[in-house]
């Protein structure tokens, strides 16, 4: 259990790391938090208290596209990642500006970004634990309508846009390349993460002929 809950906060860490390098880059957000950046422009609050509200109502989306009862266990990651978010955006890199650096400084921060984000959620999904909503949401859809990892991700990504887009979120080159990237990138980690995982396992080989 040590070893399942280390690797399931490390990913949520890491991803959140990314998402705050995609903010930082100030060249527009991701997807997910583009939308949340524009209701708390509009509404007041931070990015992570938006973060979960909003989770807690695709605990109900996901439940309709899985055809089963809501995952009520799914507040508990919604409540890390919120936090998580919140210490990153307000915290660490609180007095971090980058709206005047070179432009290429930029572009590589948000590459960096994409980066972390698609490693942590492919790190945070290997202990199976409840998985926030929304990454849930992408698995549900992938599953609900028998696509790809990437493809899932991509119908997501492409929804979410179009939502910032609307309410005036920070949508930019930070929204497209996770749009574009960010699935392949799961995809690619999640695959080579997958053995590895089960190999450091506490219960070894054992654990990982179970998985398959």
């Amino acid at each position: 259990m040590f070893y399942r809950a280390t690797v399931y906060l490390i990913g949520m860490f890491i991803n959140f790391f990314g998402v705050a390098l995609l903010i930082n880059a100030t060249l527009g957000a991701g997807f997910w938090t583009s939308f949340f950046i524009g209701v708390t422009d509009h509404l007041g609050y931070t990015v992570g208290f938006w973060y979960a509200a909003f989770q807690l109502i695709i605990i109900f989306i996901n439940a309709k596209l899985m055809k089963a009862l809501p995952e009520t266990k799914a507040v508990i990651p919604v409540v890390f990642e919120s936090l998580i978010l919140d210490f990153w955006l307000e915290f660490v890199f609180v007095n971090v500006d980058l709206s005047t650096a070179p432009f290429m400084l930029q572009i590589t921060t948000l590459l960096a970004g994409v980066a972390f984000i698609g490693m942590g959620v492919a790190i945070y999904i290997l202990p199976q634990f409840p998985r926030a909503p929304v990454d849930q949401l992408f698995l549900a859809v992938s599953s609900r309508f028998r696509l790809s990892l990437q493809t899932g991700q991509t119908v997501v990504a492409i929804i979410m846009t179009s939502l910032a887009l609307i309410i005036g979120g920070p949508v930019g080159l930070g929204t497209i390349a996770p749009m574009i990237f960010l699935g392949p990138v799961i995809q690619f980690i999640y695959t080579r993460a997958y053995p590895i995982y089960y190999r450091l396992h506490p219960s070894g080989e054992e654990a990982y002929q179970e998985a398959l």
